[in-house]
């Protein structure tokens, strides 16, 4: 019989993971196991995906709020310090910013208007225009923006992040000012001691403020590279992809991680003949238009990966097909067709008229986002999600 399901993905239930467990036999174990009680069968060319939040985990790669303030202090002198672009986020930059303002005498906090890079709003632009502001050039005080917007709370959470973010840097004993801006040099005028909290901009703000004069300029990528005190650390990408644990403790993203990949990938063809891929993945690449909010406050999708996840799609639009080449066909016809240039295609369409429409984004960013919405980021239990007929298309 032609087969009539394309892909599936499936969230796994596993253990409640603690440091030092064995990733691989528990990833394992479980996809095989859920696979049983279904009575399912694992296919070749699966992807079993591993939430990022378990690997870091596992590791023990945990910091104190008391390791991000001695490092904050180490590098940038402990006097005033701007911290530019943070996202609006509790989970995300409060536990951040609890440890910076531990390690400086003043907090210089500029806030980009009206949102935050992943789109958490602190107004609308109709409420700009309506002010005539022009947030490309206009710097605003505390003061001013309280006078133009009054106090404000985010759509889903019902928090003031302003008075969220100024309160928590006052209880550690440290000074703080709160400017708005969207310009990363306005920042030295108050400061040239600076720490750049941007995520996917931060190799320009940081390259814009040096050229400009600033004089320590560092991101959270540049902040817990290695340990503090025995704590955890990551090398690439410092503070950037960590996540509230306790109110004095982050889990930070995971550090070097290809090895597991390879080796779960190895273990399920040892335990089963069949050849899977395996990644390890966080956010997904998606933006809810209703709150505006991209879901991509991690460096990246995927820190990890096996290397038949690399590259990007290479596929047929079968719309552009019907409507087009094989418009006058219909029906079995129609399919031979179109099973047959999909047999015939080329290894790079990049360029050709039928592929356009296709997605072209990495592997990782797209199956990693899949994972993403499957997995939820609540209490579903599900931190494996197992991929199938991902890599098949209408011939198979």
């Amino acid at each position: 019989m032609e087969r009539k399901i394309g892909t599936v993905s499936m969230g796994i239930r596993c253990p409640i993971i603690r440091e030092g467990d064995d990733l691989v036999k528990i990833a394992c174990d479980s996809v095989l196991e859920a696979l049983e009680s279904e009575n399912l069968e694992l296919k070749d060319k699966s992807v079993i995906a591993l939430t990022e939040s378990i690997v870091a985990r596992s590791q023990g790669n945990y910091a104190k709020v008391e390791d991000i303030a001695t490092d904050v202090k180490a590098k940038l002198g402990g006097e005033t310090v701007g911290v530019i672009f943070p996202i609006l986020s509790r989970n995300r930059f409060a536990i951040i910013l609890k440890g910076i303002a531990q390690g400086c005498k003043k907090i210089v906090l500029m806030l980009s208007y009206p949102s935050d890079e992943v789109g958490n709003a602190l107004l609308s632009y109709d409420e700009l225009d309506e002010a005539g502001v022009n947030p490309f050039s206009d710097v605003l005080s505390l003061e001013k923006y309280r006078e133009l917007f009054g106090h404000k709370v985010h759509e889903f959470t019902g928090v003031d992040y302003i008075d969220y973010y100024a309160n928590m840097i006052k209880k550690q004993g440290c000074e703080v000012e709160v400017i708005f801006a969207n310009q990363a040099r306005t920042i030295l005028n108050y400061t040239k001691n600076v720490i750049c909290c941007d995520i996917h901009t931060r190799f320009r703000t940081k390259r814009l403020l040096k050229n400009a004069g600033g004089e320590k300029i560092y991101g959270l990528d540049d902040i817990l590279t290695s340990s503090i005190n025995g704590s955890g650390y990551n090398e690439k990408y410092g503070l950037l992809g960590s996540n509230k644990s306790t109110e004095d403790t982050i889990k930070l993203f995971p550090k070097e991680c290809k090895d597991l990949v390879v080796t779960i990938q190895s273990e399920i063809l040892k335990r089963t003949g069949k050849h899977v891929e395996c990644m390890v993945y966080g956010d997904g690449a998606f933006k809810d238009p209703q709150g505006k909010i991209w879901e991509l406050a991690d460096p990246v999708v995927s820190p990890a990966f096996t290397d038949g996840l690399i590259g990007t799609p290479n596929e047929l639009k079968l719309k552009y097909l019907a409507d087009n080449e094989f418009k006058n066909l219909k029906g079995e016809e129609l399919k031979k067709a179109i099973s047959a240039s999909i047999k015939a295609k080329d290894h790079n369409l990049k360029g050709d008229m039928a592929s356009q429409g296709t997605t072209p984004r990495q592997l990782t960013d797209l199956i990693g986002s899949l994972c993403d919405l499957t997995s939820g980021s609540g209490d579903k239990g599900t931190p494996i999600i197992l991929v199938q007929g991902y890599f098949d298309n209408f011939t198979d």
